[in-house]
């Protein structure tokens, strides 16, 4: 099957670090459907040799294994085009419609790697162009707009020139392999699925933590943060996951039906639940990676008065039959103590216990999303001490138990079988397969639960204090403690 893949943003900061590497690894791996063309556009005044050189200098910083050989390079660069564009000249699209009729592939996949606030004015062009047919795939990247009102402009915008089926919106945690199996752990086994309700579950948390500060996204993390940089999406898809009531069949809108219905059922906030069950921070200097590192205010690229959150903890609730009462906490931030995204279902204990367990300890399964990928389910087996009680001279008793786990690690596992998000994703876009990506009422009701939350943060007193390279600020731990829980590390 022949395709076009036309990267708008071709020399961005997504598409090196990113994109290109993934389609790489589809290359190398023998996925990438032949017949394919790479076409990167930008403003950049560029001939293709030129582009190959650059996108292949930039494989220089793609960590080891990742990285080509020379001769792996120059075969991946015959896939490699360029083409000199200014998104707001509509002469400029016509000039990319005539390089894309000269051979007409099976499909044609334009991928908006750019800033936002281009998309409505792009997708416009792209029609005006004739590249809006039935052949074309459609990808937007998050966020997708700034609040609910841009959103539904956009989501309007492509709707008007573009089918749903052809519009891929991207989040590229549902192509973590920890998330396929979280999928199929849940509905591929008879094992988890009769525990996995308020009866046996009493919290879930959801972590989503980096060591790294804004690092050169200054300028667009700024007006961002960390509730629409990855709550609004990132993290409420992940809840979606593991909540959703099992979906009719695998395909696209059987699953998305289901992880709507997810969000239309999330409590919506009130004047005191803003208060209690929402805490934002922001990172002031501290250590990373053994080092000293500036706060977030200086930054560069940062306004000095800036009210931006680089923290976010909720406490959110599902209101329906199977999740009623159970606490979803959700965590994320920059500059925290380690680069950690897991998804932890802790279970409640045993009704009556007849054995000495260890103080605090819970059966939980832990879904390890990076910088490791698997599943550790945490038990407690008999301790092989030797030491029981004597009662009237006679041995009564057992030996305590021990903490154990069984770890399935991915890596180990599969190996070089595992496929990387971005990589699975495109090859999906390629192929057409809407089920990893998200569907336009999906993200509207997201934007619908966190939009109370942006607004009061306009009129609070700001972002609390942490230090980098903490778990962020104490409220968080206060907040999840009222509940009697403790997140992973304060255990």
């Amino acid at each position: 099957m022949s395709f076009d893949l036309v990267l708008f943003g071709g020399t961005g900061d997504l598409a090196w670090r990113k994109l290109m590497p993934a389609l790489f690894q589809a290359f190398r791996h023998g996925s990438l459907p032949e017949g394919g063309r790479i076409i990167g556009v930008a403003r950049d005044d560029l001939t293709d040799d030129q582009y190959r050189e650059l996108i292949g200098s930039r494989f220089n910083a793609v960590e080891g294994a990742k990285r080509p050989s020379p001769e792996e390079f120059k075969r991946f660069a015959a896939l490699l085009h360029y083409l000199p564009m200014d998104l707001s000249q509509p002469q400029d699209y016509q000039r990319l419609a005539q390089m894309l009729k000269q051979r007409d592939a099976d499909s044609l996949v334009m991928y908006l790697a750019t800033a936002p606030s281009l998309f409505t004015q792009t997708v416009q062009q792209i029609a005006a162009a004739g590249l809006n047919g039935p052949k074309t795939r459609l990808v937007l990247e998050k966020p997708l707009g700034h609040n609910l009102a841009s959103n539904r402009a956009i989501n309007h915008a492509v709707a008007e020139v573009l089918e749903e089926r052809q519009i891929f919106r991207i989040d590229h945690y549902l192509g973590k392999p920890s998330v396929q199996n979280l999928f199929a752990m849940r509905f591929g086994n008879a094992l988890f699925e009769p525990l996995w309700r308020r009866e046996y579950i009493a919290s879930i948390e959801i972590t989503i933590a980096e060591e790294v500060g804004v690092e050169k996204r200054g300028g667009f993390y700024d007006q961002t943060g960390a509730m629409r940089d990855m709550v609004q999406n990132h993290a409420l898809q992940l809840l979606c996951a593991v909540a959703m009531e099992p979906p009719i069949n695998a395909h696209a809108d059987a699953l998305r039906d289901e992880k709507l219905k997810v969000l239309r059922a999330l409590k919506p906030w009130t004047p005191e639940t803003l208060g209690l069950h929402a805490v934002r921070g922001q990172y002031v200097a501290g250590t990373a990676y053994g080092e000293r590192v500036a706060g977030y205010l200086d930054e560069p690229g940062i306004d000095p008065a800036s009210r931006t959150e680089t923290f976010v903890a909720l406490r959110a609730e599902i209101a329906n039959w199977r999740w009623a009462g159970v606490p979803f906490y959700i965590r994320t931030g920059k500059r925290l103590a380690s680069r950690d995204a897991r998804i932890e279902v802790n279970f409640r204990p045993t009704p009556h216990a007849i054995f000495r367990a260890p103080a605090g300890f819970a059966n939980k399964l832990v879904i390890n999303l990076q910088p490791k990928d698997g599943l550790e389910l945490h038990l407690v087996a008999q301790s092989q001490s030797q030491r029981v009680s004597t009662q009237g001279g006679v041995r009564a008793g057992m030996a305590p138990l021990a903490p154990v786990q069984l770890n399935l690690d991915f890596d180990q596992r599969f190996g070089s079988e595992r496929v990387g998000a971005y990589e699975r994703l495109l090859l999906d876009v390629i192929e057409g397969r809407l089920n990893l990506f998200v569907r336009s009422d999906e993200q509207e009701e997201a934007w619908r639960w966190v939009e109370p939350l942006l607004e009061s943060w306009q009129t609070d007193n700001g972002p609390r204090p942490y230090a980098a390279g903490t778990w962020g600020p104490s409220a968080s731990s206060a907040m999840i403690a009222r509940d009697g829980n403790a997140w992973s590390e304060e255990h």
